[in-house]
């Protein structure tokens, strides 16, 4: 019924079982220290059960079990020794007696020369605490009363200087006000100032209370030092004197993982873009160095698998986020022909929409993305400022693909480039041309896709261990047993859903977008561009536009509607066939900008103008008609007459200018030989 060392709850008070005899159980009380073997009758502790008096209590010292001390080390010898030096006591079958444990103690200390006290101490541990030899282990973790404050006396505690002058400070209430004003007002802040800088403006607040003290006798910054990590957490100075945005993303602990919160392939898509680190040539003329191109990643949560990507010189913005979005959510198969892969859809079966996609605040926040988000459900999640830790699937992989080609491939940035000692300039060693560039990471990403090996995957509980642990292979066992499966739809309203939008205007002269004028025959059926005042014509349209092509928008006729009309441009607009929007925006601004000149001018003009027509009117008010008695009936009665005379003046002076003929010329006679 009772066991060896359990552990018995009597009336509030705790036992532990040392021996089972025939009729008695030998016991100890666990937290008396004075506490001696005693006998107890065993139908007395089953009446306890019966009366709920007895309980079966757990075991406060069950984690001595759990040490093992190093080999060889102080703690195993000194447990060791103390398991030998008790054994002839603990050993005897009659050790619950006391003459017979006298008579044992009694020749311990004269045989192994040790006090008697010791002796009693170690078998009561022994006892109390299991009866195994871990219940002799040296207690090293309580000596010095580690982080307990001491008491303050008339001495300084601690050592005693050697070299320092002066005997030393006294930390008693006062001084340690003094230590936490200091430490909170400078050390607990988002500052990376030294504890030697802060123990000097600990100094001048010292003097401050007690300007008589001579230097070597203000507290040392040893004991600021103590006091500061007996009293402050590490944790919380951590949080203190750390920056907000460096502690979210750096310092903070992790507390969860990337795939806690997706379901399976296709859950989520994080994307990002980074700055190349090598400088690229032209394709067309490799003489030219064309600068660091900028790459996008569209990556899948889940299985780790890059769906998308981009590379180009297009700013990390919307504009060329569409781009890596286009080709995550499209089939690549031609994409990789065209950079001689050739691949079959297995290879690469990311095709269809996502459920959600997780990007920075500036790519994907705002009006153009809502497009996506209402046409096809997909849900856009944006990380707050400052937190690229919140991606790091994508974030982490930007450095695995420019080890690719770093170490091997010339006008990798490097070190800042010292002239003086003849270093050259990095950017001059650019060889590679940008398709040959985007061939390399193209290789990158379908071997990372299809053979990279994530050895540190966080692993769901279900998946076989013999499965690969590669991202094609993640990616093909999510799609069987998980859900998050890609959703279909068409390339072009993927397209067109990604491209930007802006509003649209009508009037007779067509769809204006950007100051660009565009048509269709659907404009032409729906009668809006007619030269009538009885054509009412829709307000606050939305035209979706590519802004590497102004040839073709797209007019969505329904405010909040799917249906779009592809537009092209009109012979108004034709100046800008074949352009980009982004030379469209050039070319009208260098338009507007020309524009508000000559209208400076035709200001400047047109007010000397009005002065000559003014100046002119002064003139000839102040030169009355000279009547000679004419009345105002005969003056205007002579008007037709004065015409007549006018107008054969007039031709009699064009008569004698073209009389006035030019002097013949002759021309330069060249002969022949």
């Amino acid at each position: 019924m009772f066991r060896v060392n359990e552990v018995l709850d009597y009336n509030g008070q705790l036992f532990r079982v040392l021996s089972v005899l025939a009729e008695e159980v030998v016991w100890i009380k666990v937290e008396d220290p004075k506490a001696f073997p005693s006998l107890v009758l065993i139908r007395e502790l089953v009446k306890g059960l019966d009366e709920d008096a007895l309980k079966r209590a757990n075991d406060p010292f069950a984690d001595l079990a759990l040490v093992t001390p190093k080999r060889g080390s102080a703690t195993q010898k000194r447990r060791d020794k103390n398991h030998a030096l008790i054994q002839p006591i603990v050993s005897d079958p009659l050790f619950y007696e006391p003459n017979v444990r006298a008579s044992r103690i009694k020749e311990v200390v004269a045989n192994q020369k040790v006090s008697m006290p010791t002796v009693y101490t170690l078998i009561r541990r022994y006892w109390q605490q299991g009866q195994t030899p871990n219940a002799l282990l040296p207690n090293y973790k309580n000596s010095g009363a580690k982080g307990k404050k001491r008491k303050a006396n008339a001495k300084k505690l601690g050592r005693p200087r050697i070299y320092t002058p002066g005997v030393g400070a006294v930390v008693d209430d006062e001084v340690e006000r003094l230590f936490r004003i200091t430490i909170d007002k400078h050390w607990l802040k988002d500052t990376e100032i030294s504890f030697s800088y802060l123990h000097r403006r600990f100094k001048d607040r010292y003097e401050a209370y007690y300007p008589d003290v001579p230097e070597e006798e203000i507290p040392s910054k040893w004991q600021m030092l103590h006091f500061y990590k007996r009293e402050y957490a590490q944790a919380n100075s951590l949080e203190k004197r750390t920056d907000r945005i460096k502690y979210n993303k750096d310092v903070r602990p992790l507390d969860s993982t990337a795939n806690t919160n997706v379901l399976g392939p296709g859950s989520r898509y994080e994307i990002d873009a980074t700055i190349a680190d090598i400088y690229l040539v032209s394709d067309s003329e490799r003489g030219n160095i064309v600068g660091r191109p900028v790459i996008y990643l569209v990556k899948d949560v889940f299985s780790r698998m890059v769906t998308g990507f981009y590379v180009g010189f297009e700013n990390a913005s919307y504009v060329a986020a569409i781009q890596a979005l286009s080709v995550a959510m499209t089939d690549k198969v031609s994409l990789c022909a065209d950079f001689g892969f050739d691949i079959a859809n297995e290879d690469w079966p990311t095709v269809g929409l996502p459920s959600a996609i997780l990007a920075d605040r500036g790519e994907l926040l705002g009006h153009q993305i809502e497009s996506l988000e209402s046409n096809f459900s997909i849900r856009v999640e944006n990380t707050p400022p400052y937190r690229g830790d919140a991606k790091g699937i994508v974030e982490r992989n930007f450095r695995t693909l420019q080890a690719d080609f770093k170490p091997f491939a010339p006008g990798v940035v490097g070190k800042t480039m010292i002239r003086k000692h003849g270093g050259r300039d990095y950017r001059l060693d650019a060889k590679l041309s940008v398709r040959e560039f985007k061939t390399i990471i193209l290789s990158s990403i379908l071997m990372h896709n299809r053979f990279h090996v994530l050895e540190k995957y966080d692993r769901e509980p279900d998946m076989p261990a013999d499965l690969e642990m590669t991202p094609l292979s993640l990616w093909n066992w999510g799609i069987q047993n998980r859900t998050g499966r890609l959703r279909a739809a068409s390339e072009e309203a993927i397209r067109i859903s990604l491209l930007p939008r802006t509003k649209a205007t009508v009037s007779e002269l067509g769809i204006s977008v950007f100051g660009v004028y565009y048509t269709s025959q659907e404009l032409l059926e729906r009668g809006w561009l007619h030269r009538t005042k009885e054509v009412r014509r829709p307000q606050g349209l939305q035209a979706a536009y590519d802004p590497a092509s102004a040839d073709i928008i797209y007019l969505f006729p329904d405010i909040n509607g799917s249906k779009y009309w592809p537009c092209r441009l009109t012979q108004r607009s034709r100046e800008f066939a074949g352009a980009s929007f982004w030379e469209v925006w050039q070319v009208k601004d260098a338009q507007k900008k020309a524009t508000a000149k000559g209208k400076l001018r035709e200001d400047e003009e047109k007010r000397k103008h009005e002065q000559l027509v003014q100046n002119t009117i002064n003139k000839a008010q102040q030169r009355p008609p000279r009547n000679e008695g004419r009345s105002n009936a005969e003056r205007i009665r002579e008007i037709r007459t004065n015409r007549k005379n006018e107008k054969r003046a007039e031709r009699q002076q064009r008569s004698q200018q073209n009389g006035q003929k030019a002097k013949a010329v002759k021309a330069k006679t060249i002969p022949f030989r």
